[in-house]
């Protein structure tokens, strides 16, 4: 039988539409960002990874992280913590912003978050994460799911372990990046774990890592038999991948070629979506980061990027973008 690539995926009681994910990415995935990749096809988005440990202290900032965007009726809320005991005290607060599942990172490689005993030095102590997954499944039927990498380093390659202890405490789906903490994001992601963890687990299981083009998507699907693909740095400036991606799974071609002024169009929307959350000055600071990735890959985008993170109101990006265009 011929493998059906583009499928809905069942996350426990959770229906997610498609496979096409958007990983959580901090001082990326704000509602603005998450907002443009839905339209452009994203099945699933999750917010930026939050700090359990600061939502028990009822942080406004971070309690901020979890607003959902205009419309958005589906949302992940990652949470990074140590131990179950963070869990028991960031729960409450966390079932106020209603997410429509709770991931826990145990992934992420940065010092600062490592340091406490979150993220990915949760590999290092796979009982644990099963602690803090079954702290959580105790007191919520919203459904739990689990984000790993392939082990904290190349001696010590413990995915399926730290898997089977997240999915007996009850998670529901486990998204794996086949990298080792060490790696970070260097090296290449080694999907024949994908396969493996798949295989061995009973529950669906998300690929990350190298998907930065829709064939790499299409070729993680058919090379591993996982349910569903995130995007996350290929994702960045290129919320059209999604679109893409979708069709190239469902039809089995996809031209993938975009416009610079369709590039310029979504930047702009992206932009005034960002205005409208986080004001005028802060968002115009902050998309120079997108900017930079809006504009790779155009004849000429080294001096347009110059200009660009120097633009301070929405209008200012605006004539920058239509003398570029004129140009042309």
């Amino acid at each position: 039988m011929e493998q059906i690539l583009y499928h809905p995926v069942k996350i426990s009681s959770l229906v997610v539409p498609g496979n096409l994910f958007l990983a959580p990415l901090a001082g990326f995935t704000d509602p603005a960002f998450r907002q443009i990749c839905l339209e452009h096809g994203a099945s699933f988005t999750y917010s930026e990874m939050v700090s359990a440990e600061a939502l028990a202290r009822n942080s406004g900032k971070t309690i901020n992280l979890m607003k959902r965007a205009p419309g958005e009726t589906l949302l992940g809320i990652q949470i990074f913590l140590p131990d179950r005991s963070t869990a028991h005290r960031a729960l409450p607060v966390l079932l106020k912003a209603k997410p429509s599942l709770i991931d826990i990172n145990c992934g992420c490689p940065v010092p600062k978050v490592v340091k406490t005993g979150s993220g990915s030095a949760l590999m290092r102590d796979p009982e644990k994460i099963g602690e803090i997954v079954k702290a959580i499944t105790d007191n919520t039927d919203i459904p739990v799911t689990v984000k790993i990498r392939s082990g904290w380093d190349s001696g010590s390659i413990n995915y399926l372990e730290a898997a089977e202890y997240a999915v007996k405490a009850g998670a529901a789906l486990i998204t794996m990046h086949p990298r080792t903490r060490t790696q970070g994001y260097s090296g290449f992601a080694d999907w024949s774990m994908l396969k493996k963890l798949k295989n061995t687990i009973d529950v669906p299981v998300i690929g990350s890592g190298n998907l930065f083009i829709p064939e790499d998507a299409q070729r993680m699907l058919k090379e591993t038999g996982i349910d569903g693909v995130m995007f996350a740095r290929g994702a960045i400036g290129n919320p059209f991948i999604f679109e893409h991606t979708k069709e190239l799974l469902t039809t089995g071609s996809c031209t993938g070629t975009v416009t610079v002024h369709t590039r310029f169009s979504a930047a702009l929307t992206h932009l005034k979506r960002c205005i409208d959350d986080k004001g005028e000055s802060a968002a115009c600071r902050e998309m120079r980061k997108h900017m930079g990735s809006y504009t790779k890959g155009i004849k000429g985008g080294a001096a347009l990027r110059n200009k660009v993170v120097h633009a301070s109101t929405y209008d200012e990006y605006e004539e920058i973008f239509s003398e570029f265009l004129r140009s042309l």
